[in-house]
């Protein structure tokens, strides 16, 4: 609780930095939208190597989505991680997403002492990280499919926190990742289990940015962007590169070699992070999914220059 707290406070001191300070050259303020853990690190990588460049990039960890959203729309930080698709078509947001950074591989968990099946979970309350995310979308979209209906939608950020929840039986029914998932899973006795879902390549996790900064920090991000594409294109290739490049940068200590080797290795196997930075089949993929699950509406009408601007990606493809 002490680590959460210090976090938020961190967040909410550089929150209020980032209202002082207007966008400097060679500087990205990064606001991602959980806390940091292994999902995480592939992106913490390529931030660290960013630096390298000479780019100045200041990270913060805001304990919900929407409080990094609104940081990116009021210009009080610079690049944001989500997917809001929601934000920008119905409040008309002047962001865009830049890079898909991961696949949607979320799972729903539900505790077999009080439930059994997707049948089971009508009229019970259902926890999502957050309004318009892949896991709000995701439960939205199994309850059309099972004809339920969830008596109601509570917001609980962060995969770790609600996996807490769990098991200290505050709430029996939710979506974690891959990693909670596994921990979950794993306990001696464990009344949990995971719900059937299709096959879904969403966008789970995007990096986005103010319109504004797109134009006026090319150079920054096309640095940025090159790092993450050289990043992903590695740990596809091989997932012991995290683990050295974590070692290098001394991220998230506390994470031991195994539980990252193990989480990469399942990710990979799964197609979880885009070697093209989502270009070729981002766009499509997301309004299959948001779309049939609410939180895109009228998806036939849409076009990707509403949401997405992947102009750096062929700039730094065509060198």
């Amino acid at each position: 609780m002490l680590k959460i707290t210090r976090l938020f406070v961190l967040s909410f001191l550089l929150t209020g930095f980032f209202v002082q300070a207007a966008p400097e050259k060679n500087t990205i303020r990064v606001a991602l939208n959980d806390l940091p853990g292994v999902d995480m690190l592939p992106a913490l990588i390529a931030i660290e190597r960013t630096k390298e460049k000479g780019i100045d990039v200041k990270v913060s960890y805001m304990l919900s989505e929407g409080m990094a959203l609104r940081s990116i729309v009021n210009q009080h930080a610079d690049v944001g991680m989500g997917t809001p698709y929601q934000k920008i078509q119905q409040d008309k947001a002047p962001i865009r997403m830049f890079y898909q950074l991961s696949m949607l591989r979320f799972h729903p968990v539900i505790d077999t002492r009080y439930y059994k099946s997707w049948s089971e979970l009508d009229g019970v309350e259902m926890y999502s990280h957050g309004e318009g995310s892949g896991t709000e979308a995701l439960v939205n979209m199994m309850a059309q499919k099972h004809g339920i209906k969830y008596s109601k939608m509570i917001y609980l950020p962060g995969s770790g926190v609600r996996t807490n929840a769990m098991l200290n039986g505050r709430i029996h029914a939710t979506v974690v990742d891959t990693e909670r998932k596994n921990r979950l899973l794993s306990m001696p006795d464990s009344p949990f289990q995971v719900l059937p879902i299709p096959n879904i390549n969403a966008s789970d996790e995007a990096l986005y940015a103010h319109e504004t900064f797109l134009k006026t920090h090319q150079n920054e991000l096309k640095t940025l962007t090159a790092e993450l594409l050289s990043v992903w294109q590695a740990l596809n290739s091989n997932p012991a590169f995290v683990l050295q490049q974590r070692n290098k940068y001394a991220l998230l200590p506390d994470l031991k070699d195994d539980q990252i080797l193990q989480y990469m290795q399942e990710m990979i196997a799964e197609s979880t992070f885009p070697n093209d930075g989502g270009q070729k089949t981002a766009f499509q993929s997301d309004l299959d999914f948001y779309g049939t699950a609410g939180t895109i509406s009228e998806p036939e009408t849409q076009q990707e220059s509403q949401y997405w601007n992947f102009s750096l990606i062929p700039q730094l493809d065509a060198k």
